[in-house]
């Protein structure tokens, strides 16, 4: 049987460097569509008021929580899949696939009956004024009811990403936005016969695009040179094996992600008592640095797939210099992207706000955070490649010291008990940052990839 992989023949460096780029640059332009509708999607429902503002903020934050866990299960599929077809093993990665999909409908199942359930006691719980809460329940539960939709889109393209098709999803995804961005106006707004919705028209907009990506994404499945989507008509029985296999490397993702999220809601806090201009003056930098993350978020998954394929075919040592030379080339781009940003980030501020004070704020907040961009992009590739080898431990247990310890208390003693404000929550990230470059680059480093 012919090689299924990505990996072909790909002996020399050079060679490795061009796999990598072609399996990273449709990831980095979808995640890019999906930053810029974001932007518009705000832009949108601005129109209609700072309560429906607020309403659909919130509702994301609670959001955030459910994307962690969907996500989570797409690493351990990811990594499984990318193993079996690194092996030439089509018959377990159908298997494998098709236990993902279980999984991802019935996590989905479980979150959307909870949703219709506690939606406004979630909201409430996360701080919703009373003026915000009926226009976020309304969306939350249009949104999140059929979580089965977010956890498929979530779980179908891991799939593909784990049998080194990038492109399909990134497709996919801009059919998707697409439909999105046409479907937000028309439904926010009103057309023809089609009355004016406001919040609710953003939450059908958002459902219905959602599942227009998964009928082009299972199409996808389908037509993929792996066959990783043939024979799914038959053998949906569960796989307790497979189950927990994907479970043993899913937790640990979720687990991080989780973290994250609850780290960065707790940090805010300490932030916000700084004051109303100078948290202002941290979103705004945090908008404009967000840019520089999709190129690490492009080449981990890239790397996540090329490390498990190669460890698949059990080519250690290759895995092992994918890892690096993804990471080599990321912090190259996220290097530059740093140099922008210490130079242009006034410039950029001036986009959001007229007010000098915060303007210089912004500022002197992304210089500080151009240093941060060469650690953090070892930060997200290593991760990446941990996850396609199966460990998914080792970023757990950094994203928790880092975020819990560093983070946090770096924040406070800087900015509060120092007195630096503002730029020593920016420093706070920055150490961060690297103390969790050092640690993932020992990790993989000596970490024997073939035990994972």
């Amino acid at each position: 049987m012919p090689s299924t992989n990505s990996l072909g023949n790909y002996s020399s460096n050079w060679q490795k460097l061009c796999l990598v780029l072609s399996l990273a640059w449709p990831a980095i332009i979808e995640n890019s569509l999906q930053t810029l509708v974001g932007f518009v999607d705000t832009l949108f429902v601005s129109k209609l008021g700072l309560i429906e503002v607020s309403a659909i903020g919130i509702t994301q934050t609670i959001l955030q929580v459910y994307f962690a866990v969907f996500m989570a299960i797409g690493v351990g599929s990811t990594s499984l899949i990318a193993k079996a077809i690194g092996a030439n093993d089509i018959q377990k990665a159908q298997t494998v696939a098709k236990q993902s999909v279980l999984l991802s409908v019935w996590i989905g199942v479980i979150f959307g009956i909870v949703t219709l359930f506690v939606a406004e006691p979630l909201l409430r719980a996360f701080g919703a004024e009373s003026s915000v809460l009926e226009q976020g329940v309304i969306y939350l539960r249009f949104v999140a009811v059929p979580s089965i939709v977010i956890s498929l889109m979530f779980g179908l393209g891991s799939l593909l990403r784990g049998a080194g098709d990038t492109v399909s999803p990134m497709k996919a995804g801009i059919w998707m936005n697409v439909i999105h961005l046409v479907l937000d106006y028309i439904f926010i707004f009103g057309l023809g016969p089609i009355p004016e919705l406001g919040v609710t028209g953003a939450a059908i907009a958002t459902v219905l695009s959602r599942i227009v990506g998964i009928i082009l994404l299972w199409k996808h499945l389908q037509k993929s040179k792996t066959n990783i989507g043939k024979g799914w008509s038959k053998g949906w029985k569960s796989d307790r094996s497979i189950l927990k296999t994907i479970a043993h490397i899913s937790t640990p993702a979720a687990i991080e992600r989780l973290i994250m999220r609850f780290g960065q809601v707790l940090y805010f806090g300490v932030i916000l008592s700084l004051g109303t201009y100078t948290f202002a003056a941290h979103q705004i930098a945090g908008n404009i640095e967000s840019f520089s993350y999709l190129p690490g978020y492009g080449f981990a998954i890239a790397v996540a797939t090329l490390v498990g394929q190669s460890l698949g075919a059990k080519k250690i040592k290759d895995a092992w210099q994918y890892g690096w030379i993804a990471t080599g080339i990321c912090a190259v781009i996220m290097g530059l992207l740093g140099i922008f940003e210490f130079f242009g980030g006034g410039w950029c501020a001036q986009f959001f706000t007229t007010d000098t004070s915060v303007i210089q704020q912004v500022e002197l907040a992304l210089k500080i955070d151009a240093f941060k961009e060469i650690p953090l992009a070892i930060v997200l590739v290593l991760t990446g490649a941990l996850n396609g080898a199966g460990d998914t431990k080792g970023p757990m247990i950094s994203t928790t010291i880092g975020i819990w310890v560093v983070r946090f208390v770096g924040v406070y003693v800087l900015a509060i008990w120092l007195g630096w404000g503002l730029p020593g929550v920016w420093v706070a990230i920055l150490l961060d940052n690297v103390l969790r470059a050092i640690f993932l680059g020992l990790r993989f480093s000596l970490t024997r990839l073939s035990k994972t």
